[in-house]
């Protein structure tokens, strides 16, 4: 379903932050409501699930404004930051529930980092090379649009029948 955006004009840093909280949005919304069962059904040959997704967007908001903007290794983290399957992986105790209170939580954490820096701030990713606090929000708007596109195909899946 689309949702008109709430913030259409302003500076830059305003756009990139609502649109990074409009996806953060979007991919929690593609899980609430869903019945326990129903989030965890796997309807595809990964592990992604509803409820994964929300848990894999957790990881991404540590890993990128924990681990890479502060510096902070994974054990100082809030929690996971190790990407790929393991962070699809729900807890059989975690309800849908605990798992966007955990997105919460790493969201807004990630605002309060993010605070600290300018949108031209480098750091240096294993990978990528030279990154900015700009480029990781446009990255995180990107992967986290995909996932939320994802979770409304799992969601109408579950919903249509």
């Amino acid at each position: 379903m689309f949702v008109l955006p709430e913030i259409t004009t302003g500076p830059e840093r305003l756009l990139l932050e609502a649109m990074m909280d409009r996806q953060r949005r979007a991919v929690a919304d593609t899980a609430r409501g869903l019945s326990e069962t129903d989030v965890r059904r796997r309807l595809v040959a990964s592990l992604t699930t509803p409820i994964g997704l929300v848990k894999h967007a957790a990881m991404a908001e540590r890993r990128w404004f924990q681990g890479l903007l502060l510096g902070l290794d994974e054990s100082e983290c809030d929690g996971p930051t190790t990407p790929g399957d393991a962070s699809f992986v729900v807890a059989d105790d975690e309800t849908l529930d605990d798992v966007i209170a955990e997105f919460e939580r790493a969201s807004t954490r990630s605002r309060e980092i993010a605070a600290r820096f300018q949108l031209d701030d480098t750091w240096t990713h294993d990978v990528l090379g030279e990154v900015n606090l700009r480029f990781v929000y446009l990255l995180l708007i990107e992967d986290f649009a995909r996932h939320a596109g994802h979770g409304d195909i799992l969601r109408e899946q579950l919903t249509a029948h």
